[in-house]
């Protein structure tokens, strides 16, 4: 199992039968969500790439990048915490 879907994975408590123990199952993360986390940490690398660059090549800083980069970082927080949820 990769380390992305092991952090993606939610563990709850569950009692089966009314006099059972509660029993801890792992209800791993869709394939869907496992690929856009790759893909979202990809498109994260390329940009801070790209505003290095940017800022290296031009002696500027690029407001729109960042911004992209930001919204990046915060999809990336909002899916790992809410999956964990």
């Amino acid at each position: 199992m990769s380390k992305l879907r092991r952090a993606l994975t939610k563990r709850v408590w569950v009692q089966l039968g009314s006099r059972k123990k509660p029993k801890q199952i792992e209800l791993e993360p869709s394939n869907r969500l496992v690929y856009g986390m790759y893909f979202a940490f990809i498109a994260l690398i390329c940009l801070t790439i790209l505003e290095a660059t940017y800022i290296l090549v031009l002696r500027n800083f690029s407001n729109e990048i960042f911004a992209a980069i930001s919204l990046i970082i915060g999809t990336i927080l909002g899916t790992f915490f809410g999956q964990k949820a």
